[in-house]
């Protein structure tokens, strides 16, 4: 193969002839100068942190949308499918992983479940951790997100750990917001990373205490334009990232995207192929090859150092992806699941008046593009007997059902969805994965969770007498229908609650999974109740 090879190393550009043998880059003869008139070639981009389950797609799928975009491997926690099936759903991600030549390093989940304030459907312990390190088939520690765990010396906590650094693999931090002694001393622990940072000046700080800064653009949390300043100042220390992807998203792009944005901003080409491509392989040592002879033949090839449009993805010398058609096959996988609850009635999503004996209750506020959440203090609207979704200021109903067994749904109130009819609702609910709804009215409600609920698994919404959804049934994740498939279901469904039910949100389901994500701050719901994320505690609906 006679392309411009683009050296990260050595930051150069040359004429060269590739020759590939058994899978790996056998030989490499520099001929001359950059020849304009050829493609050029480089190493594969590498995702530093994503859940693949929140594409919606198995392993084996995600790989056949992301090779288009020239992404050749990913650094993967499956803490998403662990929270709901324990280490038998980390086998099934790597299994499935296994089906194609896409380079997935799985970690092991070190907080599963999350927190004790809410119902998983699994527990994985130190025991567990250990013998999941011991495996080749797991690179690293996946997030460990119970930061507070880590500064109180949590006995199970500190021996995931200790684990990691017995095996001598990389530690994933997770710790939004954490600053000053607290957070220099949640590093000192051991993480090496952290791709929670919304602030320049939050990772700057982090930077100096020797962590390296994952800059995430997902579905729903966007923080590029925040932290890509960083780049130039520390381009050893950045990765780029999309942490959660749903799967209409990944059709359109990954970290190509990225790519281009800094390109567009007038960073240096050079410390954008170091966050794109390299960083990650050195930092995970990732088996993917990065263009030296005797690496894995793993690259992409482009049209011009410009415009940055892949051509071409091959994976162990193979061909994956050509002029944005996926090569890869359209594999079906087996099912595994855990869907315990029965249908619902209306009245389970009822709040009494007698429930918020102040004048104002708690209300959850939304922020688009963000994971964290604001308090809000609002008066309520009710009936006389019931507090109600006040469509009109935007404040709507919001719940959360336990799927791995029969309780009472914990109900709140949340603005900023916009939803003016209906509901929607999604077992794709960070972190425990219980059915998680948003709606105007106790019927809606009930009839976007019973769609789950007979579905086992899903996403869905309903209103004007219509009911939609997309069915997720491996763990209520997953799909192993076609990729592209997928996304056009989902693309219709996000469509349905943009146009019709009103949702201004920019990703309503991408935002609504975040919504009983407790170790966010600043407060969330789970199937418990309603959960301050600062104070680490329950609070009432109502403000006395």
């Amino acid at each position: 193969m006679k392309a411009n090879l683009i050296n990260i190393f050595e930051k150069s550009v040359k004429e060269a002839e590739i020759t590939i043998e058994n899978k790996i880059i056998s030989k490499i003869y520099i001929i001359g100068k950059e020849n304009p008139s050829l493609p050029y070639i480089l190493p594969g981009f590498v995702d530093a942190h994503v859940h693949v389950e929140s594409s919606m797609l198995t392993p084996s799928q995600f790989a056949k949308l992301s090779v288009v975009h020239g992404t050749v491997a990913t650094v993967s926690d499956p803490h998403e499918i662990a929270n709901v099936m324990g280490v038998q759903g980390v086998e099934y991600m790597i299994e499935d992983g296994k089906r194609v030549p896409f380079k997935f390093c799985f970690g092991a989940p070190s907080c599963v479940p999350a927190t004790i304030f809410e119902t998983a459907g699994a527990v994985v312990d130190p025991d567990d951790v250990k013998k999941l390190l011991a495996s080749d088939d797991i690179g690293y520690l996946a997030e460990v997100m119970n930061f507070p765990g880590v500064l109180n010396g949590d006995p199970d906590m500190i021996a995931k750990i200790n684990w990691a650094k017995h095996f001598n693999k990389p530690i994933d931090g997770h710790a939004p917001g954490l600053r000053g002694e607290a957070a220099k001393k949640y590093a000192e622990a051991g993480m090496t990373t952290d791709h929670e940072c919304f602030t320049y000046d939050e990772a700057k700080e982090k930077i100096g205490y020797g962590v390296k800064i994952l800059i995430r653009e997902g579905s729903a949390a966007r923080n590029f334009d925040a932290l890509i300043p960083l780049l130039a100042e520390f381009p050893e220390k950045i990765m780029f990232c999309s942490d959660d992807k749903h799967p209409d998203n990944l059709v359109e792009g990954h970290i190509n995207v990225l790519v281009k944005r800094a390109l567009a901003l007038g960073h240096d080409i050079w410390n954008i192929l170091s966050a794109a491509c390299l960083n990650p392989v050195l930092h995970y040592n990732l088996p993917v090859g990065l263009l030296r002879v005797q690496d894995a033949a793993d690259f992409i090839v482009i049209d011009n150092m410009t415009d940055f449009n892949i051509l071409q993805t091959y994976l162990n010398g193979e061909l994956v992806a050509e002029n944005g058609k996926s090569l890869l096959p359209d594999l079906r996988s087996s099912h595994i699941n855990q869907f315990n609850c029965t249908v619902k009635e209306a009245a389970d999503f009822a709040v009494p008046a007698s429930s918020a004996e102040g004048p104002k209750i708690r209300v959850i506020e939304a922020l688009e593009g963000q994971l964290i959440t604001q308090l809000l203090i609002e008066n309520y609207k009710t009936d006389g007997e019931f507090i109600l979704s006040d469509i009109d200021h935007d404040i709507l109903k919001i719940a959360v059902v336990n799927r791995y067994q029969n309780t009472v749904p914990a109900v709140a109130f949340i603005k900023n969805f916009g939803i003016k009819e209906g509901a929607i609702a999604s077992t794709v609910a960070h972190d425990s994965h219980n059915i998680i709804v948003v709606g105007c009215d106790d019927q809606s409600i009930c009839d976007a969770v019973n769609l789950l609920v007979e579905a086992r698994g899903g996403v869905s919404a309903v209103g004007f007498g219509e009911k939609h959804m997309l069915a997720l049934p491996i763990a209520g994740l997953m799909s192993d229908v076609d990729g592209y498939e997928v996304a056009a279901s989902y693309t219709q469904l996000d469509q349905f609650v943009k146009t019709q039910l009103k949702s201004t949100l920019m990703s309503p389901y991408m935002t609504l999974s975040f919504m009983a994500l407790l170790v966010i701050p600043y407060i969330k719901l789970s199937d418990r109740g309603l959960f301050d994320g600062e104070k680490f505690e329950f609070v009432p609906l109502s403000i006395q």
